[in-house]
């Protein structure tokens, strides 16, 4: 699914992330969205969220919805 889409990322979702020091490489980490940081409806980069862990980064795909 689309993580450039606001409304479709949802706390508790399975994604995957580019972290900032990834963006050259595009390396992907994946983590359970805790806090959902863009507050604009779309980004085209991506939705900014908070995994579990605390890393911040773009969403690039939607894996599960909770």
């Amino acid at each position: 699914m689309d993580g450039t889409v606001r409304s479709n990322v949802k706390i508790g979702a399975l994604v995957h992330i580019v972290l900032k020091k990834d963006q050259r490489t595009g390396e992907l980490t994946e983590g359970i969205v805790k806090r959902i940081l863009t507050s604009a409806p779309k980004h085209h980069r991506g939705i900014k969220v908070m995994l579990d862990d605390e890393q911040v980064g773009r969403v690039q795909e939607i894996l599960e919805e909770d």
